[in-house]
């Protein structure tokens, strides 16, 4: 079966930020007013049970949309039977997921009946909506056709902040709610399963495809480590501190982690041309592009983390109300990872479109051990305060490892350490001599900021150059224009 006709790259782009950054906002809402109706140990409790959902949803795809992708972009390939395939996977591995996902939670929280109920009332939807989900945006990002996938992102999200609202108004239990929160994902899944199925067949009885078995673990692990990291602060600190902590520790650290959407929207565009620079040999090209990610993802995460720093107690308040203004320290501290996490997503690129994944696994799994070893011990010794210096020191142990194992490493560390030193040193040192006047401290990191911009050659010259493309972009489509018009 021919591949259909798909949409520009620049279109598909336009589809996927507007869906991300909205849903994204959406979602934020949605969980807002989840922490707004419910109280901090009720939060918690939904909190632990949504890293669960999260981290059992990913095990019912084990990473085989990326080979679907793979797979189904080859000439010649059958993209009906491709799926066929991958939707038959999926169901054998979502009978599993819930197996050994309910058998793990049930051996971990076996004297906690209210956490096992709200884990049931959650997971089983969300975790059978967010299958359906990534089946039918597999199927439309292969199809090039991402304007579905923005649709189903955005109902999702719709759905999600309209089951909440339900929720409050009628003042439904803690456990409905809980239900109808993936309960808006289900919804959601079958909409996708229903503009697939508008849009292509699936053959039952179809031939297996045995290439999305090739390299099947390599991708699983990676994928697992990736989204394992940010689930593993609930998880653990439930068993160190108490729910209504955890709930408290779950709201400050929920508001970064929405705002890391925009850097891997960032990181999206300049990976399919470090691939290219790489393949062609062009080992220059790509180490110079490869700096110029990691410091526009620098600069996107520091201009992020000013506002949170800085007005961290506002903000929780305005979003959640007063009873959760506790929180506030913690966004602070957690709002500086959004600067070392930006760097540390860039520097895993470089090393991915060079071929050198496992290295990057093994960063990867170096921080997850990190990020045990580190929410327990300071969270027991500190609470929750020590829970938020871990999420730092998570990511300063993931930028180290990313910059010694990477091939070169000398003009990494030759180029960064002056810019994390600036941009970090200015945000901490306008803290400690600015702290009473947040607006001014406010003002000087984002001079900094633009200063840095100024100053960087590299910068500059990419930014100029960018102008003059576009300038000359736009000079020729209006030649051509008048071209057309004296022809006509």
């Amino acid at each position: 079966m021919k591949k259909p006709a798909g949409n520009s790259i620049f279109i598909n782009i336009l589809h996927l930020l507007y869906s991300t950054v909205l849903s994204s906002v959406l979602n934020a809402g949605a969980l807002i007013l989840l922490a707004s109706y419910l109280q901090s140990s009720n939060y918690g409790m939904f909190s632990v049970a949504l890293a669960f959902a999260m981290i059992m949803a990913y095990f019912t795809d084990a990473g085989l949309s990326q080979i679907v992708l793979r797979e189904g972009s080859k000439d010649r390939a059958n993209i009906s039977i491709v799926m066929s395939s991958y939707i038959k996977i999926r169901l054998l591995l979502l009978a599993a997921t819930f197996l050994l996902g309910f058998t793990i939670i049930h051996v971990m929280h076996a004297g906690d009946i209210e956490l096992l109920k709200a884990s049931y009332y959650l997971i089983i939807p969300f975790v059978i909506g967010v299958s359906m989900q990534s089946i039918a945006t597999t199927y439309f990002q292969l199809a090039e056709k991402m304007q579905y996938t923005g649709i189903i992102r955005i109902v999702s999200s719709v759905l999600l902040v309209l089951s909440i609202t339900l929720g409050m108004l009628f003042k439904w239990h803690p456990f409905l709610v809980y239900m109808s929160y993936g309960g808006a994902y289900m919804l959601a899944g079958l909409l996708g399963v229903f503009l697939v199925l508008k849009h292509t067949t699936i053959p039952i009885r179809a031939p297996f495809h045995r290439g999305l078995f090739n390299q099947l673990w390599s991708f699983t692990i990676a994928g697992l480590l990736f989204v394992i990291l940010p689930q593993l602060g609930p998880i653990l600190l439930e068993r160190t501190v108490s729910l209504a902590d955890v709930g408290l520790f779950a709201v400050a650290f929920r508001i970064p982690q929405a705002l890391q959407q925009l850097p891997f929207i960032v990181a999206g565009a300049f990976y399919p041309v470090l691939f290219r620079y790489f393949n062609n040999n062009q080992v220059k090209d790509h180490e110079s592009l490869n700096m110029i990610e990691i410091k526009v993802m620098g600069l996107i995460g520091m201009s992020m983390t000013v506002p949170l720093y800085y007005f961290a107690t506002p903000i929780i308040t305005l979003l959640f109300g007063a009873e959760w203004s506790e929180s506030a320290h913690l966004l602070k501290i957690i709002s500086i990872g959004l600067f070392l996490q930006g760097m540390t997503i860039a520097m895993a690129d470089g090393l991915t479109t060079k071929a050198l994944q496992l290295k990057r696994m093994m960063v990867q799994s170096l921080a997850v051990v990190s990020a045990i070893f580190l929410y327990w011990s300071l969270s027991q010794m500190n609470g929750l305060t020590g829970a938020a210096f871990a999420c730092i020191l998570i990511e300063v142990i993931a930028l180290l490892g990313f910059l010694v194992i990477a091939p070169n490493r000398l003009f990494l560390g030759r180029k960064l350490l002056p810019y994390i030193s600036t941009l970090l040193g200015g945000l901490l040192l306008s803290d400690w001599l600015l702290g009473n006047i947040s607006l001014l401290a406010t003002v000087v990191q984002y001079m900094l900021i633009g200063a840095y911009i100024l100053i960087d050659k590299q910068l500059n010259r990419s930014i100029l150059h960018f102008i003059s493309r576009k300038r000359k972009e736009k000079g020729l489509r209006v030649r051509g224009a008048r071209r057309v018009e004296d022809g006509l």
